[in-house]
């Protein structure tokens, strides 16, 4: 009786999950991005969500004085982008803010604001070497930090952590602040061909993606990974809780990691992460940051 219990128990979970997993992918299957129809008004909405972002990482203590950079690739003028201004705190920016430049740096529009030399190589390497990418984002943050000091990537120990399953490139080299073209173009190596993510030892965390939301989703999820990380290294250092050996880790599989990884890190999901975080920042400031 109760290998019968087990059996039947086994098999309604089998099929609520094929159910949920259906339900998931027809969610996912109806649900599109909201790409405005014109060139226009999708640089004027990437603006919009770019200035969010920058709202977003100060409320959540990602701010650092002059450091940290998002870019954006014009959908007017892909061979050009918009980035921050220098020593603007990210609390204060707005769309106005923000500052066109060609493929060397040079102003060509916007804000008529000097940018971070460091930033602009960086993410200009990689807007060269990635067509499909449009935005990155580049922040000092705590926990980013903290684990990119090891110079290695997250461990699959939870869902969350599975947003990055083949995602996830590492930096090793760490060469100083980046003033010299030939440090960005192997930060762009390092970063690939299809990885959206990377880790700069010594340094911190990247993320990219097609829209600004999709790079800004990744970056707050990846920057809450490595604070799992960090704290899950604690637990199981030894003597941690009184013991030589420390507590265990259990990882995610292969194959449930994958799995997740498609549910999970889609552009689309990533969209939707972003967007709850963009609404309450929208309220919160009454949109100032739209101006």
């Amino acid at each position: 009786m109760a290998t019968t219990t087990l059996i039947a128990s086994n098999y309604m979970e089998v099929v609520q999950d094929t159910k949920i997993d259906n339900e998931q992918s027809a969610t996912q299957a109806s649900f599109r991005i909201p790409w405005p129809s014109s060139k226009d008004a999708q640089r004027r909405w990437q603006l919009e969500q770019m200035a969010g972002a920058f709202r977003i990482f100060s409320k959540l203590g990602f701010a650092d004085g002059g450091s940290g950079h998002i870019s954006l690739r014009d959908p007017i003028d892909p061979d050009t982008f918009w980035i921050n201004p220098y020593g603007v705190h990210f609390g204060l920016l707005r769309v106005s803010d923000m500052v066109h430049v060609d493929e060397e740096g040079r102003r060509i529009g916007g804000a008529d604001m000097a940018v971070n030399t460091a930033g602009f190589i960086i993410h200009a390497a990689i807007h060269r070497a990635r067509p499909d990418l449009n935005a990155a984002c580049h922040v000092h943050s705590p926990y980013g930090r903290a684990w990119s000091n090891f110079g290695r990537g997250i461990d699959m120990l939870n869902q969350d952590s599975c947003m990055f399953y083949n995602d996830l490139a590492i930096y090793g080299n760490f060469g100083g602040v980046v003033f010299a073209k030939e440090e960005g173009k192997r930060v762009a190596e390092a970063l690939g061909s299809s990885r959206k993510n990377l880790i700069m030892q010594n340094h911190g965390l990247l993320t990219c993606g097609g829209t600004v939301a999709e790079a800004a989703a990744f970056f707050i999820a990846l920057e809450r990974a490595c604070h799992t990380q960090l704290l899950t290294e604690a637990a199981v250092a030894p003597h941690s809780i009184g013991s030589s050996t420390g507590l265990e880790k259990t990882f995610v599989g292969d194959e449930e990691a994958a799995y997740t990884k498609n549910g999970t890190g889609s552009p689309e999901v990533m969209y939707r992460q972003f967007d709850p975080e963009y609404q309450l920042i929208l309220k919160e400031t009454s949109g100032d940051f739209l101006a």
